[in-house]
């Protein structure tokens, strides 16, 4: 997607994707220090139906995967379908004590 811009917003525990100057989706989330626990899938009501949710979660699994530290817990309902749509990252998922 170009035209697009991506940002980790740390202090609000947030990822944005932007459309130029329009925040389309955002994906909230809290960091633990060990796992990175997607809370929320959120896209702006006028900008839905264009696959910015998937693009938004893509782009912080690619970002939580370069770096290697985190797992990912998906506790979003969107989140955890996006990982069962895509199993080749499957990896990155925090594994539950059982």
């Amino acid at each position: 997607m170009s035209g697009f811009t991506f940002a980790n917003e740390p202090d609000a525990s947030r990822y944005t994707l932007h459309k130029g100057s329009d925040l389309v989706s955002v994906l909230d989330y809290r960091d633990d220090g060990r796992t990175v626990a997607m809370t929320r899938a959120y896209t702006i009501p006028t900008f839905r139906g264009h696959g910015y949710a998937g693009e938004v979660v893509a782009r912080a699994v690619a970002e939580i995967a370069e770096r290697g530290d985190r797992a990912v817990s998906p506790v979003c309902w969107y989140v955890a379908d996006w990982f069962d749509a895509h199993p080749e990252h499957g990896d990155l998922l925090a594994r539950r004590a059982g």
